[in-house]
């Protein structure tokens, strides 16, 4: 039967490979292996590279249309919520805000827009184990919405810095709390272009 694959890279191709590059660096913390010869290869583990930049000749790349039949996005996890929101504190100081948090239920997640318009989810499971991860999909909540709410990550981090439980605050509950937010699908489908 042998082992079953794994994801270990992701290629992207672009016109804008150097403010490419500089994104990924900053936002996944990141560093370059190499770059050369129209390629550029980054990294932010112990594995060679994790994103690589095809570069288009000048003028032949366009940004992403929401009309383009694509990847959606990478997504990369983060071991807490804390770290995740220290992230999204450390990205806001440079400039890079999320174009929509979504409380999936099964993640918490924050869905940011590279400079060619691929989205990038940085996110945290919100359960211990894929197998309670799993029974929580196969349940009536996800089933009722899969996406589930948009919240207010300003509202998360004042709430976690007054003591609230990360685990309180990475319900679809308490998401639905706070102030009613516009659906994220609209960010997400391209109907409008945050």
């Amino acid at each position: 039967m042998g082992s079953r694959p794994r994801l270990v890279h992701i290629v992207l191709q672009t016109g804008q490979a150097d403010a490419m590059r500089d994104w990924y660096c900053t936002v996944l913390k990141a560093h370059v292996v190499y770059a050369g010869h129209s390629l550029t290869f980054i990294t932010h583990d112990d594995e060679h590279h994790r994103i690589a930049l095809l570069q288009m000749p000048p003028g032949a790349a366009e940004r992403k249309s929401p009309a383009t039949a694509s990847m959606h996005h990478s997504a990369w996890t983060f071991d807490s919520l804390d770290d995740l929101l220290g992230r999204y504190e450390e990205l806001a100081a440079q400039g890079i805000e999320p174009a929509v948090p979504i409380q999936h239920g099964v993640t918490t997640s924050l869905y940011y827009r590279d400079p060619d318009g691929n989205f990038v989810e940085l996110q945290i499971d919100n359960f211990a184990t894929p197998d309670e991860a799993t029974g929580y999909m196969e349940g009536p909540e996800y089933d009722s919405d899969a996406v589930g709410p948009s919240f207010d990550v300003h509202r998360m981090i004042e709430a976690r810095r007054n003591g609230t439980p990360a685990a309180e605050l990475t319900t679809r509950a308490w998401a639905l709390s706070g102030p009613g937010l516009p659906d994220p699908m609209i960010i997400l489908t391209g109907a409008s272009a945050s």
